[in-house]
């Protein structure tokens, strides 16, 4: 009598599936239910719809702008090295340029917009020149707006919303100067900003670390909350790793997208007659944490703060304003409003 042939047991190509190994083949595990699919299904989604990061600099002509963005992405990424011209001439008043990029790695896409701002900081009189910057970020945040409150509105809206603003400190090895307090303080308000001292090689390393301290302290003297802020660390561990950043800001950074041959490796640099400073190597300069804060380890968190914190103010500052003019337009007493409100 011949024997008869059960069909293999059918194994679940999850991780941590319905079933277990063991020694006499796969057995039935009743205790899985599954919730942790859900990573994998958020992972194939976010990665079919890619990744938007909105990037600005700011800072006056020559301090190596556009190179450290190419250094970033390590690509030509930004709008100089695109739109090459002629020697460009500096513009009389503050002009907002953007210029957008899809990059893919490793299958994940992302598009990159880097926001240049010719002219800030280059006239005589520079007073109020960050109004233009200041008005163009909260553009973004109108339209923004208008395409979320629409009645049809679209099952992804564009988010041209302003994620980062990299503030560019001249290597003076002093103090900050009006200019950079002004603008420091009244953007910190609506943008996340991350202050760098511009071509610190050319600092001596005591130089630099006081010119670190000495703006610490006037950030704070002046109540400028710059990015990672303080008072959105969710927890212990959050607060933990911020801190350690918070004390080695501003990052003094070094860009350059040439590639030199240093003891037999490739790498990014800048050849002086004494030697060549590596860009990536943290003993040089602190580019490679700036780098990882912007795209390696803090990317998602300032998309998040934009979107929960700097937007959602100027939401409900603007929906307020709606509520306040339609009110007056039907004679409604501002008490009544205010009372409705609360």
């Amino acid at each position: 009598m011949s024997e008869a042939v059960l069909p293999d047991a059918v194994v679940s190509p999850a991780v941590g599936g319905l079933y277990g190994e063991k020694a006499g083949g796969p057995v039935l595990d009743f205790s899985y239910v599954g919730i942790d699919a859900i990573l994998e299904q958020m992972r194939r989604k976010a990665m079919k719809q890619g990744f938007e990061l909105n990037i600005m600099v700011v800072g006056q002509s020559g301090l190596g702008k556009s190179t450290l963005m190419n250094t970033l992405f390590k690509s030509k990424v930004s709008r100089k090295s695109v739109l090459a011209t002629a020697q460009e001439k500096i513009p009389k008043t503050v002009e907002i340029k953007s210029i957008s990029h899809d990059i893919e790695e490793k299958g994940v896409r992302m598009k990159l917009t880097v926001i240049d701002t010719p002219g800030f900081g280059d006239q005589i009189n520079n007073e109020n020149c960050w109004q233009p910057i200041m008005k163009f970020i909260n553009d973004q945040y109108e339209a923004y707006l208008q395409e979320e409150i629409n009645i049809n509105r679209k099952k992804r809206i564009p988010d041209s919303r302003v994620h980062c603003c990299i503030y560019f400190i001249p290597p003076t090895g002093h103090c900050l100067r009006p200019l950079d307090v002004e603008f420091m303080r009244r953007l910190s308000k609506v943008v996340n900003i991350v202050p760098v001292i511009a071509k610190a090689d050319t600092l001596t390393l005591e130089e630099r670390d006081f010119f670190k301290k000495k703006i610490r302290e006037e950030l704070r003297a002046n109540g400028i909350d710059v990015y990672p802020q303080k008072e959105f660390d969710e927890d212990a561990e959050d607060r933990m790793i911020n801190e350690k950043i918070r004390e080695m800001i501003p990052f003094a950074v070094v860009g350059s997208d040439q590639e030199y041959q240093v003891n037999g490796r490739r790498l990014l640099g800048r050849k002086t007659k004494w030697g060549t400073i590596e860009v990536e190597n943290i003993a040089h300069c602190e580019f490679a944490y700036l780098r990882d804060l912007l795209i390696r380890t803090h990317m998602q968190n300032i998309k998040d703060i934009t979107s929960s914190i700097h937007y959602e103010m100027y939401r409900v500052r603007r929906l307020n304003e709606n509520n306040t003019m339609v009110a007056h337009a039907n004679g409604i007493p501002e008490h009544h409003l205010a009372a409705h409100e609360m």
